[in-house]
């Protein structure tokens, strides 16, 4: 299943990496960056992660919530979190049903050899569950000040 931008948002209900539940329709009123990333501590989801940590302060003044998914467990989130000092939720997808769900597991390619596993893909919720915007091919360098524009402007 393909998500576009104007669609209502699948809501769900995932652990973070302290195992607290985290609904996305808790977040209703406020602009949420979901953000879908293959593993912990690799390096592109490392850099994408520290660099929305950097950004950090400007999300807050925005009032912008990140959540970071992942089919990894909550203890190797809680690991990645801690280890990178990250301010944001991530959240522990083990059965993979809101990857299928956002249309991010997928084949992937990695040096010749063909796999299925999350594509690095974002979605830009606005304040009444809708997505604003779909960045399909994300940039880990560039996503969190990539997003923090789309905020000015959308938001």
């Amino acid at each position: 299943m393909k998500l576009d931008a104007g669609a209502k948002a699948p809501d769900f209900t995932l652990p973070d990496q302290n195992g607290k539940e985290h609904s996305l329709s808790d977040y209703q009123g406020k602009w949420v960056l979901l953000y879908f990333y293959p593993k912990d501590d690799t390096p592109g989801c490392t850099t994408e992660a520290c660099g929305i940590r950097d950004s950090w302060s400007a999300f807050k003044r925005r009032k912008a919530v990140v959540l970071g998914v992942s089919p990894d467990s909550v203890k190797k989130h809680e690991k990645f979190a801690t280890k990178f000092d990250l301010p944001f939720t991530l959240l522990a997808d083990s059965d993979k049903k809101v990857v299928q769900a956002y249309g991010v597991w997928g084949k992937k390619k990695f040096m010749g050899r063909e796999y299925m596993g999350v594509n690095r893909v974002s979605f830009l919720i606005d304040p009444k569950g809708k997505i604003a915007k779909v960045y399909p091919k994300v940039k880990p360098a560039e996503h969190a000040a990539e997003v923090l524009e789309d905020l000015k402007t959308l938001g």
